[in-house]
């Protein structure tokens, strides 16, 4: 059972479901205008756009979907590759009438936006990547090199993560969001959300299943950047988080890519600089505009 809109969201925004490319997608949508589809990470869900969604439903139509297995959506036993995840989007876009979108990926979100752009060349008109750099094109080295742990674990064969966080899903999640560089991102009631949302061994199981994809992403990655993405990309890194690690990665996929550090900020960006992203964002997709 989805969770009442937060109050700043209800009068703009809506829960939905649709039933697209074989599973049961949950989103939230409001605005009008040019479609903006954000796709969030892991622990999170649509909920991390919360704080932006209604700046940008007044310019923008904003659509924000759980992805498969995570939030309110279906939790499939497969389809966690980044191929597959793309097609739940593209297929949710289409069903909503769309054809062509600027697109916004964050942490997971980031595998599953390259590969949206990457497969459906022409249906992205501006893509932003945030704060993850991609399998096979930096993910690996900046693992390392930020002594990431949690990706070794969760890429264990099914359930060892499973069994070890189960029970003790809002001791894990805490933790996480703990290390937010902006200690005042999450309210108890946020995490209590995200907590829900992962509670449970099929829950986690879903979303542990993304990271054991990452080799599958790396191969299908090499073979999309045989051709780099034409379209403008913005890859933005939070200071104390990704950094320039996202510029770096998608340098290296697409031709036309402008990088940036939101100041004071970890990993959760939109939760954390939310007013920053707004005008990295606002200014990047006006540039079409002009």
């Amino acid at each position: 059972m989805t969770t009442p809109l937060p109050a700043q969201l209800e009068p703009l925004f809506t829960h939905q479901t649709a039933q697209v490319n074989g599973v049961r997608l949950h989103y939230v949508i409001g605005g009008q205008g040019f479609p903006v589809v954000l796709l969030h990470g892991w622990p999170q869900t649509w909920y991390e756009w919360r704080k932006i969604m209604p700046a940008l439903a007044e310019k923008y139509t904003v659509i924000a979907p759980d992805s498969r297995g995570m939030g309110d959506s279906e939790r499939t036993e497969s389809g966690y590759d980044a191929s597959t995840l793309a097609e739940d989007a593209f297929s949710l876009v289409r069903s909503l009438g769309f054809q062509q979108i600027f697109l916004v990926g964050h942490d997971l979100g980031v595998l599953t936006a390259y590969a949206y752009a990457a497969r459906y060349r022409e249906a992205v008109q501006r893509l932003v990547i945030l704060d993850s750099p991609l399998e096979g094109f930096g993910g690996e080295d900046f693992a390392i090199k930020r002594k990431i742990w949690h990706f070794g674990l969760f890429q264990a064969p099914r359930s060892l993560a499973e069994s070890l966080a189960e029970g003790r899903e809002h001791i894990l999640l805490q933790w996480f969001f703990s290390r937010a560089r902006n200690s005042a991102a999450f309210t108890q009631e946020d995490i209590d959300e995200y907590v829900r949302c992962y509670s449970g061994r099929d829950a986690l199981r879903a979303g542990f299943e993304y990271y054991r994809s990452f080799s599958t992403n790396a191969q299908l990655f090499k073979e999309y950047s045989k051709e780099k993405l034409r379209i403008p990309v913005l890859a933005l890194g939070g200071e104390y988080s990704g950094a320039g690690w996202p510029f770096y990665s998608l340098a290296q996929l697409a031709e036309h890519v402008s990088g940036g550090i939101i100041p004071q900020c970890g990993h959760y960006i939109a939760e954390e600089q939310p007013e920053e992203l707004l005008q990295r964002l606002n200014a990047f997709f006006s540039e079409q505009e002009r």
